[in-house]
């Protein structure tokens, strides 16, 4: 009887999480295989820790990051790539991902982020406010709209009436710090905790209308996953205390 017990409750992993509870599922080398998270750009330092712990708490586990915008792996995961848990930078794509039908269970907000202004080292240009992003002369570069940060971006300039003219819309936030620590623009609209990552590569420069355009962060085992037990393992490794303290760490807040 217990080893047809055994049986049933592997045979169901696949499907609900196994016989086990939620908590069992994150208990600490309980797991092992390999999964493949699609994340926000913008999570790219914290889910490299957090993947090295996961790895370090299971033995025989291996994660593999796809870090791009949002919306790019939205896109991706439409269209059949395979994935075991996607992380959202905003509540709208991952809301364009369960409409598809691609989540296993409700997503799990796990954090909020919110915007800077990033300049060259020491603000050559003197940008102290949002609106000083609109003066002429000024390269500015700020994520697509369809990117969770352009859409935070676009937010603050509908509600302080700012007409920004960026010279290009990034894919990803990344991309935007990029332009601006190679040089090639003089501002970009980033996270506070991509600021913090750039270090003295940038100036930061805050700005209060940022709270009018905070973005939450959900992440959700998906429904395609191989590795149904591991993808619970790492989402509840995300969205509990250790997961938290990388991540206010890093800047992020609580969602």
């Amino acid at each position: 009887m217990r080893r047809l017990l055994a049986v049933v409750c592997a045979g169901a992993v696949g499907f609900a999480g196994g016989c086990g509870s939620a908590q069992d599922a994150t208990t600490p080398g309980s797991t092992s295989g390999e999964i493949t998270v699609f994340a926000a750009a913008s999570l790219k330092q914290t889910f490299t820790e957090l993947g090295d712990l996961l790895k370090a708490e299971n033995p025989g586990a291996s994660v593999t990051f796809s870090f791009a915008g949002s919306s790019d792996l939205v896109a991706q995961l439409t269209q059949g790539a395979p994935a075991d848990v996607f992380a959202s930078a905003d509540t709208a794509n991952m809301t364009k991902l369960t409409d598809a039908g691609l989540a296993a269970e409700a997503p799990v907000d796990f954090a909020t982020n919110t915007l800077t202004i990033v300049t060259a080292p020491g603000n050559p240009k003197g940008i102290t406010s949002f609106a000083d992003l609109a003066e002429a002369g000024t390269q500015l570069v700020v994520c697509a709209p369809q990117v969770p940060c352009g859409a935070a971006t676009k937010k603050v300039e509908v509600a302080t009436e700012t007409d920004l003219s960026p010279v290009s819309e990034e894919s990803s936030v990344t991309d935007v710090l990029n332009k601006v620590t190679s040089g090639q623009a003089d501002a970009g609209v980033v996270y506070v905790t991509d600021a913090a990552v750039a270090g003295d590569k940038v100036t930061a420069v805050s700005f209060p209308e940022a709270a009018k355009a905070v973005n939450t962060y959900p992440i959700v085992r998906l429904r395609g996953s191989k590795n149904a037990a591991l993808a619970t393992t790492f989402v509840g490794l995300v969205s509990g205390p250790k997961g938290r303290d990388v991540l206010l760490k890093a800047g992020f807040q609580a969602p």
